[in-house]
C-alpha cells in the first residue's frame, strides 16, 4: 500500500516552488503549523468526489469543477484537498497551489515512489496510428521481455501483460497514470508502451515525464475545437512536446512538417532515427503487392540486421508505417535477436482493419478510421483491393469537439470515395443530421453520391444494399465500439461488426 504523510506532501510542493499557501482553520500560512493534521496519513489520491473518504487527498480539477464537488468529498471524510483557490467557507485543510495539473502529475509520481523511473517507457504520438503501433510494439516486447511488457492505449490497459480492460482515455489522468505505473511496476513489468495525446500535453496529464523513447507518426489538422486546440498549430505543438520530452526519437520521414520535427530535434538535442518510402530515410520501407507485406531497406549500417520481407495479420500499406516503427525500437532496445519478427504476422488490433469476405456480398472493412488521414488511406486501400469495383464509404462525425474534422472527413470523401453515407458516431449533444449537413457543405466533388442516414444500423444495412460482390464498403469510425454517446448518455449499440453479421443472416 502507498502512503505519504501531509508533511512529506508540503514538502513537494515546496520544493517544486508550486505552493502558494495553506489555509487551516480559514488562516493562511506559507509554513506547515503546529497542528495534528501535519502527521495526517494519506492511502489515496483522487480528483473523484464519490471515490474520496477521510485517507484522501482530494484534488480540485477542471473548468467545470463545482464546490458541491468538494463539498461531498468532504461529507465522505476527506480532511485535505488541493486546488488552485481557497474554498475558506470549507472546514478542511487546503493546500492551494499554482497549478493543480502539475500539481497532479508531481505528486502522483511522488506519492507512488515515482514508478515512471522504474519502466522503460516508449510514447507515441500522431493523428492517425498510435494504436496500430502501440499493438505491433507491445506484442514484440511481449517476446523480448517474456510478458513483462505494460501497454496504455486509447483501446486497452493491461497492468501485468496478461489481463487488458477497455480504456476511457488515450492517456490517463494524471493521477490514474502514476497509479497504473506503479501497479504495471508491482506486477513485475519492466517495459511501458504508451499512446500520447495532444490532450495529454495540453491538460498536462504527463507534466514531468521522460520518455526513453517517442514515436512520431505523421500529423493532419484534427481535434481542433472550442474544448480541444483551438487551431492546427496549437495541436501540432502539443504533439511535437513529445520531442522535448524523449531521449531519441523515431520520425517518419514521409509526415507533413517533418523538417519542423527534425528541427525540434536538433534544437532540444535530441538524437532521432527515420523511416519511410524516401531514399532519405534511415530505414526505407518498400511496399510488396500483397497490401499485408512490405520490405525495410537500412540505409544506415546501425541498422542492417533490420533488412528484410515482414508480413503482417491485418491489410493497408499504411500499416507499415506502424509496424517499422515498432521495429525500429525493438532493434533500438537490443531486442533484434530476442524476437521473431514474423510473429507480426499474428498481431490484430481491436477496430482497426477488420475484413469481412463473404460469397455474394461486397468486400467489407470496418476501421476505427475518424480524420481526413485515415479514412483517405482505408478508401486508398479499398481502390487497390478492388480496382473495378466502386468504394462506398460509411462514416459520421463525433458531436461537440473536433469541429474541424467535419471539414476534413468531407476532404477525403472528395477525394477517394465513389459514394457516401453520412450517418451518427456519437453525436452527443448535437442532432447528427445537422452534422452531416455540416460535412456535406465542405464535399468538392458535385459527382459524389451522399445519403444521411442517422440511424447507424439502418445506415449500414443501406450501405451494403448499395454494394455489389465487386464493390467495398468501408465502415469507418467505430470500429469494436458498442455504445453510441447521445445527449450525455453512453446507449448501447449492437456494434458495426454485429450489424452486419447479422445482415448477412
Amino acid at each position: 500500500m502507498y502512503q505519504k504523510k501531509l508533511k512529506d506532501i508540503y514538502a513537494v510542493l515546496i520544493r517544486e516552488q508550486m505552493l502558494k499557501e495553506i489555509v487551516v482553520q480559514n488562516q493562511w500560512h506559507m509554513t506547515l503549523p503546529d497542528h495534528p493534521i501535519v502527521e495526517h496519513m494519506f492511502q489515496s489520491l483522487s480528483y473523484d468526489s464519490r471515490e474520496a473518504g477521510a485517507t484522501t487527498l482530494f484534488f480540485c480539477k477542471g473548468q467545470q469543477f463545482k464546490v458541491d464537488f468538494l463539498e461531498q468529498a468532504i461529507a465522505n471524510g476527506v480532511q485535505v484537498y488541493i486546488a488552485e483557490q481557497p474554498y475558506e467557507q470549507i472546514q478542511a485543510v487546503g493546500l492551494i497551489v499554482t497549478d493543480i495539473r502539475e500539481a497532479m502529475a508531481t505528486i502522483a509520481q511522488f506519492f507512488y515512489d515515482h514508478p515512471e523511473n522504474k519502466l522503460t517507457k516508449i510514447g507515441i504520438t500522431g493523428t492517425k496510428g498510435k494504436t496500430s503501433c502501440a499493438y505491433f510494439l507491445k506484442d514484440i516486447l511481449e517476446q523480448a521481455t517474456n510478458h513483462k511488457t505494460a501497454l496504455f492505449s486509447s483501446e486497452e490497459t493491461t497492468l501485468d501483460g496478461i489481463n487488458y480492460t477497455r480504456s476511457h482515455l488515450t492517456t490517463p489522468e494524471a493521477l490514474d497514470l502514476y497509479k497504473q505505473m506503479a501497479t504495471a511496476v508491482d506486477n513485475g513489468l519492466t517495459h511501458l508502451v504508451m499512446e500520447v495525446s495532444s490532450q495529454a500535453y495540453k491538460t498536462k496529464r504527463v507534466f514531468g515525464l521522460t520518455f526513453e523513447f517517442g514515436i512520431f507518426l505523421n500529423i493532419s489538422p484534427d481535434h481542433i475545437s472550442p474544448i480541444e486546440h483551438p487551431t492546427f498549430d496549437d495541436y501540432l505543438y502539443c504533439k511535437r512536446q513529445l520531442i522535448q520530452h524523449s531521449k531519441q526519437m523515431i520520425l517518419n520521414v514521409d509526415s507533413d512538417y517533418f523538417d519542423l520535427l527534425a528541427e525540434t530535434c536538433t534544437l532540444y538535442q535530441v538524437p532521432y532515427v527515420t523511416f519511410g518510402r524516401s531514399l532519405e530515410a534511415d530505414i526505407e520501407i518498400q511496399d510488396a503487392e500483397d497490401a499485408r507485406s512490405f520490405d525495410l531497406i537500412a540505409h544506415t549500417l546501425a541498422f542492417a540486421d533490420l533488412e528484410s520481407g515482414y508480413q503482417l495479420a491485418i491489410l493497408g500499406t499504411f500499416n507499415h508505417d506502424n509496424a517499422t516503427a515498432a521495429l525500429l525500437i525493438s532493434h533500438l532496445l537490443g531486442f533484434s535477436e530476442k524476437i521473431n519478427h514474423q510473429s507480426l504476422a499474428k498481431t490484430v488490433i481491436p477496430g482497426r482493419m477488420h475484413v469481412i469476405d463473404k460469397p455474394n456480398y461486397p468486400l467489407i472493412l470496418i476501421d476505427f478510421a475518424h480524420n481526413y488521414l485515415s479514412i483517405k488511406a482505408v478508401g486508398d486501400l479499398g481502390h487497390q483491393l478492388r480496382p473495378n469495383g466502386k468504394v462506398i464509404i460509411l462514416t459520421g462525425s463525433t458531436g461537440g469537439k473536433a469541429l474541424s474534422r467535419r471539414a476534413d472527413i468531407a476532404k477525403a470523401l472528395s477525394e477517394i470515395a465513389d459514394e457516401a453515407i453520412l450517418t451518427s458516431d456519437d453525436p452527443n449533444f448535437e442532432d447528427p443530421a445537422t452534422i452531416a449537413q455540416e460535412i456535406i457543405l465542405h464535399i468538392q466533388n458535385d459527382a459524389l453520391p451522399v445519403t444521411v442516414e442517422t440511424n447507424r444500423e439502418k445506415a449500414i444495412a443501406l450501405a451494403l444494399s448499395h454494394a455489389s460482390t465487386n464493390d467495398i464498403v468501408a465502415i469507418c469510425g467505430k470500429g469494436t465500439e458498442k455504445e453510441m454517446k447521445v445527449n450525455g448518455v453512453s446507449e448501447p449499440y449492437l456494434g458495426d461488426y454485429e450489424v452486419i453479421q447479422q445482415l448477412m443472416k
